[in-house]
């Protein structure tokens, strides 16, 4: 399985999935990653308001944020190499990254699915 490692900008928490009004897109990479590690995948992710050393300790991160500043934030490293910036990636992306299927939608105001269950 690929090694997947995401550099969040900063947000509030470690997921951005909190606060009165709740980003839906945050919602959703947050249920896939979390369902994907249940699973086996091991996706790293970090939040550059609380672990802005990762960012500096990775020079590729670092070289990105330097030349291109915060706005290329979200950057999702797969296997070390850039996959994704600027937006988070899709389902089908961790799909194919992962090899493990994903399903999520909101089936309803404030509940989130993912394969099939309800949290």
């Amino acid at each position: 399985m690929k090694t997947i490692v995401m550099y969040d900008p900063a947000m509030c928490c470690s997921t951005g999935v909190c606060g009165a009004s709740v980003d839906k897109e945050l919602l959703r990479v947050a249920t896939v990653i979390e369902t994907l590690n249940r699973k086996g995948a091991g996706i790293t992710r970090y939040n550059l308001a609380s672990q802005p050393n990762a960012f500096v300790e990775n020079q590729l991160i670092n070289d990105y944020l330097k030349q291109y500043g915060p706005e290329i934030l979200p950057i999702t490293l797969v296997d070390g190499e850039p996959a994704k910036t600027k937006t988070y990636p899709s389902n089908e992306e961790f799909t194919e990254w992962t090899g493990i299927k994903v399903a999520f939608k909101l089936k309803k105001k404030g509940c989130c699915c993912s394969d099939g269950g309800c949290c």
